[in-house]
């Protein structure tokens, strides 16, 4: 069976032009701003007039660009490598879309597609809208090929250990004893949580994990906390808050695990460690360090692969 496999993600804008079509298009999606149309067409508009020139001045500090399809690109060949079949990243609010990228998927006679969620844990704000996009285009092309999902992974035994590595790997050889461990993910508005979007579990649960894992390796940090990042607006979001973690010490040594993330990205590389680096800066901490997502790491290239 002719084979080939998707790596589903939100996206990052590759140029200034495209910042403006990321923010429209994702306070367009019906699973971020959970409201009629016309009103989310409305409260869209304003969000984005509103972000839009801080949004653009922040990408230019990291090069007028997201790290993210360049990562994503370089993974894709990697796992193409060692799996033989055609991999591609599918972003959902900037190109390469599912859109563009299927046509071309059906004329090589493809039959079965993987889509697979660059996302550990699920959340309908990022996997199930991923999803969703790619069997829509799939509809729209009368296509109907096997699907094979894999939409989690965040209890995954080689993922945690995978993580874990990451974890160690930012210490570069320095004992953790002295440091406190922030696991940091994404956050998100209470009211979709209480919907019944499981986020909020799996990243309990994932946390979890890494600190036995941790344990288990001897790795014992003077204290472990999960905080979240990223709130928008003055709705209840997932607590506690990163920024008010940082501006409340219990320790001046952090390191910083970005748990919701697989690819680095403007949050990882502009919001953890630009922003957050200088609330730390400004207070005094003596260590302030961000752990790297897997990338395109070989070992998450095999972890896929694993998992397929």
């Amino acid at each position: 069976m002719k084979q080939a496999i998707l790596l589903l993600n939100m996206g990052g804008p590759s140029n200034l032009g495209e910042v403006e079509l990321f923010l429209r298009n994702m306070f367009s999606d019906k699973y971020i701003l959970q409201t009629n149309a016309l009103l989310r067409k409305f409260i869209g508009n304003i969000i984005v007039k509103k972000r839009l020139n801080e949004a653009v001045e922040n990408y230019k500090i990291l090069g007028g660009k997201s790290p993210l399809l360049e990562i994503s690109n370089s993974l894709a060949n990697k796992l193409a490598d060692i799996t033989g079949v055609p991999v591609y990243p599918v972003m959902r609010y900037v190109p390469p879309f599912a859109k563009d990228v299927l046509p071309k998927l059906k004329e090589q006679g493809i039959k079965e597609l993987v889509l697979f969620s660059m996302y550990p844990q699920y959340s309908s704000t990022t996997v199930k809208s991923s999803i969703e996009d790619v069997q829509e285009a799939l509809k729209a092309l009368n296509w109907s090929p096997k699907l094979k999902i894999i939409d989690r992974y965040f209890d995954n035994p080689n993922y945690i250990k995978l993580q874990c590595d990451l974890i160690e790997q930012a210490l570069e050889g320095e004992p953790c004893e002295d440091k406190k461990l922030i696991v940091s993910a994404h956050g998100l508005p209470m009211d979709i949580i209480k919907k019944g979007d499981p986020y909020e579990k799996e990243i309990n649960a994932n946390y979890e994990l890494i600190l036995q894992e941790l344990n288990r390796r001897g790795c014992n940090f003077k204290e472990t906390q999960l905080a979240y990042q990223s709130k928008v607006g003055n709705g209840t979001w997932l607590e506690p808050n990163l920024s008010d973690v940082l501006r409340n010490p219990s320790s001046l040594s952090v390191l910083i695990f970005p748990i919701a993330f697989t690819i680095d990205n403007s949050e990882t590389v502009f919001e953890l460690d630009i922003e957050h680096r200088e609330i730390a800066e400004k207070i005094g901490y003596d260590y302030y360090k961000v752990a790297k997502c897997p990338n395109d790491s070989d070992e998450f290239a095999k972890f896929i692969q694993g998992l397929i």
